[in-house]
């Protein structure tokens, strides 16, 4: 069923086309068998202190100022929390730190980890071990044996799809399953993301596999730094590879089909209106973790991240109303509350590169004095449709180590509109 018509008109805060394409979106997950013990239905009364004390406290942590709106009443997410992008500002908080079930959130840090290893234009011909072991009722973007496909067709599905199948090609390229949650817990560890422990890649319920609010935001935030993973995280439609088919005549052809982003904020649903300014993240859903969600958006100048775990609400999209709750008191109370915390940054942010990476499978220039360039063109590579016009370009580092001294990780030109063909 097609975007409704109010939908439709809220589209010129991101762009009229991006909806056209848009037809009823499958779950980001799959329900999957809950792990052998489920989580405390009440958060522990002390917890991590990362970001500061008051995010290790239980409940919800704001401080209103004169003017300030107050919170949402109807917001019933287990976890949740509202940062200012840029500076890493906590404006507000509930149970920040709380060990949750991630679901495909998790795919942030998958990607965030893996994405500089390749370019875009690698090739893999998928082996039948590439799709062992994936969970029952995983969520699929239509990977198949013995095809071929590219890194930047992958990273589609796992970023509009949400699909494990693609997770799993990637990380077989990644010299395995085991291997690639290696190196996502070490890339947690060196974003500071304590609450984070990786089990399975991409996010499927497994005993022992947990992350926080707090964490998805640091993954988020570190993510949005990259290039390639701004415009996936972005992209609300693609054409994805089918399989390989041979006529009466002996006659190969590969026809595309068509993917859309299972992120309701970006593409707009029955009862969800694309969100004005939003420009990604990732969601998720399983039976352990329920419904998860971390958004960016940007209005008046000012970028935002949310995150939301586990509404006990239970109706359809929900998960995307209370962001779009959040969103809106954030937006309405930056500048109007003083912060009960902060964004940490990665522990190499202690000593910075005089080089940044900006795009998947290659360093960019040096970042001091880079200049932003111009976004990537909508069309072509596919037919992906970019929801926001997102640029390109480098994370600026600061002169005089000054993350560390402003705590401030500047977004490269996030969400800076232009008009698509």
């Amino acid at each position: 069923m097609p975007a409704p018509k109010k939908a439709l008109r809220r589209s010129l805060t991101v762009t009229s086309a991006a909806l056209t394409a848009l037809a009823v979106l499958s779950p980001a997950a799959l329900a999957a068998p809950s792990p052998s013990s489920s989580p405390s239905a009440t958060p522990p009364a002390s917890m991590s202190a990362v970001g500061g004390a008051r995010l290790g406290k239980p409940g919800t942590q704001v401080d209103l100022a004169g003017g300030a709106p107050v919170l949402p009443k109807d917001v019933t997410a287990r976890s949740w929390i509202v940062a200012d992008a840029e500076s890493g500002d906590v404006l507000a908080a509930h149970n920040a730190h709380w060990k949750l079930a991630p679901a495909s959130t998790l795919k942030m840090l998958f990607a965030d980890t893996l994405l500089p290893k390749w370019p875009k234009t690698a090739k893999r011909k998928v082996e039948f071990s590439d799709l062992a072991g994936m969970g029952a009722g995983s969520s699929l973007v239509g990977v198949k044996e013995e095809e071929t496909y590219t890194v930047h067709d992958l990273w589609l599905g796992v970023f509009l799809r949400s699909g494990n199948d693609a997770v799993h090609v990637l990380s077989a390229m990644n010299d395995g399953v085991e291997k690639t949650v290696e190196d996502m817990n070490a890339h947690a560890e060196e974003l500071q993301a304590g609450d984070t422990h990786v089990v399975s890649p991409d996010g499927y319920d497994m005993p022992g596999q947990v992350s926080s609010a707090y964490d998805l935001t640091l993954f988020a935030r570190s993510g949005l730094q990259k290039k390639d993973f701004r415009e996936y995280a972005s992209t609300v439609s693609a054409e994805f590879p089918g399989e390989t088919k041979k006529d009466k005549k002996g006659k190969t052809s590969r026809e595309s089909f068509e993917i859309q982003n299972t992120n309701r904020l970006l593409s707009g649903d029955s009862d969800v209106e694309v969100y004005p300014g939003i420009a990604g993240v990732k969601n998720g859903n399983t039976t352990n973790a329920g419904s998860t969600f971390t958004g960016v958006a940007e209005q008046g100048g000012k970028v935002l991240l949310v995150t939301v775990m586990n509404p006990a609400k239970d109706e359809h999209n929900e998960v995307y109303k209370e962001t779009a709750r959040l969103f809106d008191w954030g937006f309405k109370a930056t500048g109007k509350v003083q912060p009960v915390g902060r964004l940490v940054g990665p522990k190499s942010a202690e000593s910075p590169s005089p080089e940044a990476s900006g795009e998947a499978g290659g360093a960019g220039k040096g970042a001091a004095g880079t200049e932003p360039v111009a976004g990537a063109q909508a069309t072509g590579g596919g037919g992906v449709g970019i929801a926001a016009g997102i640029t390109a370009g480098v994370l600026v580092l600061l002169a005089g180590g000054a993350f560390l001294v402003n705590r401030k990780w500047p977004l490269p030109d996030l969400v800076r509109r232009r008009t698509r063909p």
